[in-house]
């Protein structure tokens, strides 16, 4: 069988709940991209099994069960991503690996890669660990991850971007506008700022009223930033945000009523170290919508 044209969106399954809340918003986000869904389920146990002795084939019995097991996780990856997207074409496949090894290489010919908040078996830890920051790392296409049931989201909220100081912003914004144009949403850009510095710095920094003069500044940014964007996206409404807040805090709470969030794979200025430090783990943990990592 050949492989379709389009490349896919393709997302990693285990056999966690969370795998299949992240395997049918991947079939919905393949049909809105007009491709396939390519279902990968890592096989990491066959590796770890006598690692001191890797040319020993382990038992038959292990293998048949832990292969049988795999094509049950698939299929039912399968039918519940058809039930929630009728018009997607899924293919299925086992892959033996590490899973960030295994994604990254499905990254490099995936439109959009996608993984569930928690999972068990190859995927265990998948977002809070290392898998994951190596996949946001060296990904070579968009990550999405799905923290709830597609379901619960609501077909008419907004997308949510967040937007830092510093240059690189095409991507992020063109992610953003993209997933607002296909979804038929509005799009609240995100920019914040913060006074660094100890209690008593805080304290005079307002005091001087220079709190009202960067706030100020830095809606002239952001509207310097946007200009021209509603010119490419006519049917996309927008809505700034500038927030005087930490990046998490901002993006948390317009996540509330959001249907995702997009963020940069680095963030300078307001978003330093995005996916890579303490912001990206809130954000993982605590969105409470899918989060979409724009590369």
């Amino acid at each position: 069988m050949t492989t379709p044209g389009p490349k896919p969106v393709t997302v990693g399954i285990d056999g966690s709940s969370s795998a299949l809340d992240a395997a049918c918003w991947a079939a919905a986000e393949a049909v809105r991209r007009n491709t396939w869904l390519r279902v990968v389920f890592c096989d990491v146990l066959a590796q770890m099994y006598l690692p001191d002795l890797p040319t020993m084939p382990p038992p038959q019995t292990y293998s048949e069960a832990l292969a049988r097991q795999a094509q049950v996780w698939l299929h039912r990856a399968k039918e519940e991503a058809q039930a929630a997207a009728p018009a997607v074409e899924v293919r299925t496949f086992v892959r033996t690996g590490d899973a960030a090894s295994v994604l990254i290489e499905e990254s490099r010919k995936a439109q959009l890669m996608v993984v569930g908040s928690r999972g068990l078996g190859g995927f265990t830890g998948l977002v809070v660990g290392s898998v994951a920051v190596a996949l946001c790392a060296h990904g070579q296409c968009p990550v999405a991850v799905v923290r709830r049931p597609a379901t619960d989201l609501r077909p008419d909220a907004p997308v949510v971007v967040g937007l830092d100081a510093r240059d690189g912003q095409e991507l992020v914004l063109t992610a953003a506008f993209d997933a607002a144009a296909m979804r038929n949403a509005p799009l609240v850009v995100v920019h914040t700022w913060h006074e660094a510095g100890s209690e008593q710095a805080w304290y005079s920094f307002h005091a001087e009223g220079r709190g009202a003069a960067v706030q100020a500044e830095e809606e002239r940014f952001l509207a310097e930033t946007m200009a021209g964007w509603g010119d490419k996206y006519p049917d996309v409404a927008v809505r700034r945000v500038v927030a005087h807040s930490r990046p998490a805090r901002a993006l948390l709470e317009q996540a509330e009523h959001a249907q995702l969030v997009v963020v940069g794979a680095r963030g300078r200025g307001g978003f330093t170290g995005l996916l890579l430090g303490s912001t990206s783990q809130q954000l993982v943990h605590h969105a409470p919508c899918p989060l979409l990592v724009a590369r």
